[in-house]
């Protein structure tokens, strides 16, 4: 198939609004693919690469601007994916270079179109609507087989790829064969957030609590002697984690698929910052929050109930803390000891949910503690993708009294309303002082409210420090400038 036509469906997808009409637009398209071709269109509609990351960084594609495009399209979908394999193949000196020019040549190959959706493609910001849960409905339409069938089986294999080529080519049947497995990563259960204690608890029902620990995702498989630890994106990292390694042998069970989270403790318990964490891969202490097999009986559809009782019994003191059936009180008083501990906040999750593997709901629900700054907007790069036009990622400063300037802590487009982008926009154009390429400065003028989860260390910001997980809540046009917080009072948060 050529690249071309992929391309056309996922304008098409994007420019429609309902469920349906984009379904039925993706399963047109996955009808028409050769069996080889079907993991690629799948890892391209999901919005990334079979590759994963490919090496290519910001610099690297931006200078494939100017390349002139082709006249007629002639890339097919193999020949992308060879050229990403290639590039994620280049290493050692000039890779750089070298991935460059391999980009550079790819996209001489390319329409116009074609080389628009490269570039969001690589840049991670290919939002055309097609979604995973849109995608599992194409494919169970293409394949005329239940969507449930194919949810369930992407959930085991951890990946739609392989579940579209085997539903796709073969039909039905073939779904039977993605199970629970050991040593075959299961895309991990996710969260939805709540505001508070008190409306987790009403949301998740008969309920238990536990610390949410910001770590690693970790899920570890053990078959006897043979450990495997993997990511939350279900990479092998078992070579970087022998001590998870060695505990996981040493827990009471045989056969055994524990999921989790790792993370670096200081000496009196409580959790290093999350950078910390990851840069110490090896020095970690697991946590262990739900278990989906063991000795040889799978657990994923036993309620959560069930799957704590046995976690209890192999988790050999690893388990998270946790309460179970408390009253909105006790849920309240453990909820403060968690962060008097460190830790971010709290999982609610109900006692009778089975574990909806790559799937996000109510059945687990997170009550963060996070912390708000406001600051000031010194810059703001123009967005790609659906976002192309409008002022997109905010460059946020703190107010530094003693130099009577600013210090940049950070970057954020996350949180931004389509009506805040239009807003900030506009707004930010008024306060221009000067523009490159991508960014566009403006006077320190503007003061936004962002709410992160930590403060850290960081080596690239002058002011020492950056914010994580930040997140656009308001402007605050109530405040001028002079309101904003200063550097000392981040670093005091720290």
């Amino acid at each position: 198939m050529l690249l071309a036509a992929l391309v056309a469906v996922s304008a098409r997808v994007a420019g429609v609004a309902g469920r349906l009409e984009k379904t039925g637009l993706l399963a047109e398209l996955l009808r028409q693919l050769e069996p080889a071709e079907i993991d690629v269109a799948i890892a391209f509609l999901s919005g990334s690469t079979r590759q994963g990351r490919v090496g290519i960084g910001h610099a690297a594609i931006a200078a494939g601007a100017d390349v002139p495009a082709a006249s007629s399209p002639t890339l097919t979908l193999l020949e992308v994916d060879r050229v990403f394999a290639t590039v994620a193949a280049i290493s050692g000196q000039g890779s750089a270079r070298a991935r460059s020019q391999a980009l550079r040549a790819l996209f001489g190959q390319a329409t116009a179109d074609e080389q628009e959706f490269l570039r969001r493609l690589l840049y991670g910001e290919l939002r055309q609507g097609a979604l995973e849960g849109v995608l599992v409905d194409a494919v169970a339409r293409a394949a005329n087989v239940p969507a449930a069938r194919v949810r369930r089986a992407a959930m085991m294999a951890g990946d739609l790829g392989p579940v579209a080529n085997a539903a796709l080519v073969d039909g039905d049947a073939a779904l039977d064969a993605f199970v629970v497995q050991l040593m075959r990563p299961v895309q991990p259960m996710l969260a939805e957030s709540e505001e508070s204690v008190g409306a987790a608890m009403a949301r998740a029902g008969d309920a238990s609590l536990e610390y949410k620990i910001d770590g690693a995702r970790i899920q570890v498989h053990k078959a006897g002697d043979e450990v495997r630890v993997y990511s939350r994106a279900l990479r092998d990292l078992t070579p970087t984690l022998p001590e998870i390694v060695g505990i996981a042998r040493r827990l009471p069970v045989r056969d055994t698929i524990l999921d989790g989270e790792a993370i670096a403790l200081k000496p009196d318990g409580r959790p290093e910052p999350f950078q910390v964490t990851m840069r110490r891969f090896g020095q970690l202490t697991p946590f262990f929050f739900d278990v989906l097999y063991a000795d040889a009986a799978p657990l994923i559809d036993e309620p959560q109930e069930r799957r704590i009782e046995v976690l209890e019994r192999i988790g050999a003191g690893f388990s998270v803390p946790r309460i179970i059936r408390p009253t909105v009180e006790d849920a309240e008083a453990f909820a403060r000891e968690a962060a008097a501990r460190g830790h971010e906040g709290i999982m609610a999750k109900s006692l009778t949910a089975p574990y909806a593997a790559g799937r996000r709901g109510a059945a687990w629900l997170k009550v963060k503690q996070a912390r708000t700054l406001d600051l000031v907007v010194l810059a703001a790069e123009w967005g790609h993708g659906r976002r192309r036009g409008w002022l997109s990622n905010l460059h946020l400063g703190a107010r530094d009294p003693e130099r009577n300037g600013f210090v940049m802590l950070g970057k954020t487009f996350k949180g931004l309303t389509d009506q805040m982008l239009a807003w900030q926009t506009e707004h930010l154009l008024a306060l221009e002082i000067g523009r490159d390429a991508f960014t566009v400065h403006v006077r320190p003028e503007l003061v936004v409210e962002i709410a992160f989860n930590e403060i850290q260390d960081s080596p690239v910001y002058p002011g020492g420090v950056a914010l994580r997980f930040a997140r656009v809540k308001r402007y605050r046009t109530d405040k001028m400038a002079a309101d904003a917080d200063t550097i000392a009072a981040v670093r005091a948060m720290k």
